[in-house]
């Protein structure tokens, strides 16, 4: 009998496990709640993380997809990847405002990829031919774009491309060097000029080896010899060294 009755009161506690659970879960919906209404990506992605971590799981209901905001993307982005989406489509809208404002549409283009934001220059808005250093009028286009780049807490990337003629020169050896000067070049023009943490910034250089459209022409060749700055998504920004939720 008296183990009997040991076994009906340990029943009766029970209950709050259960308890203690559900205001867990609803603790942490109302830490959600409260993050998106305050519409800050790098400190909602470090919230997931911490969550992550401290739950034991990779799959917190901050990972499950959910409706997007986005035409097309419905059930196949997270929430919080539905508002950087719009954050980056508002980046793109601004960078095609300044570019039609300065006139340059045959010259500088902007695109939204699966990476990210991609503004491309054609050489000769940047650089003299077969140079790497900025322009005066390369500076200033810089100076304008800056000031909405650093409106996102994304990874920047600058990419140098070049076509495939053969250049061999004292200060560039071949097309790596070229690729890699002017990538750097625009680099150190973002970074100073901007208060933009070098942690989000990286260059690197592809030389000929990722053109646009075959080297059989000079058009062609023009395409292909261009610097792209982009500003990559968080999903892919993850994959660089380090961690953007670290930065303060």
């Amino acid at each position: 009998m008296k183990r009997r009755h040991r076994e009906k009161k340990g029943g009766h506690e029970r209950w709050l496990i259960t308890y203690a659970d559900m205001i867990t879960l609803l603790l942490i919906f109302f830490i959600v709640m409260y993050t998106l209404s305050r519409i800050d990506v790098k400190k909602f992605q470090a919230l997931s993380t911490s969550l992550t971590k401290a739950m034991g799981s990779g799959s917190l209901m901050l990972d499950s997809p959910g409706p997007s905001v986005v035409p097309g993307l419905a059930g196949t982005e997270t929430p919080m990847q539905a508002l950087e989406i719009t954050q980056l489509e508002n980046v793109k809208k601004e960078m095609e405002k300044y570019i039609k404002e300065a006139g340059l549409q045959a010259k500088v283009t902007v695109t939204m990829e699966e990476r990210g934001v991609v503004l491309s220059f054609q050489d000769e808005v940047l650089f003299k031919l077969g140079q790497a250093e900025l322009t005066p009028r390369a500076r200033e286009i810089i100076r304008k774009v800056g000031p909405i780049l650093v409106t996102v807490p994304n990874y920047l990337r600058v990419e140098g491309h070049t076509d495939n003629l053969p250049i061999n020169t004292h200060q560039y050896p071949s097309n790596w060097e070229l690729s890699s000067a002017r990538s750097n070049n625009v680099l150190q023009e973002l970074v100073k000029n901007f208060d933009i943490y070098p942690q989000r910034l990286s260059a690197v250089a592809y030389g000929e080896y990722r053109p646009l459209v075959k080297n059989d022409s000079d058009a062609h060749r023009q395409l292909n010899r261009r610097v792209n700055i982009v500003v990559l998504r968080s999903k892919f920004g993850l994959a660089e060294p380090g961690s953007m939720t670290v930065i303060e």
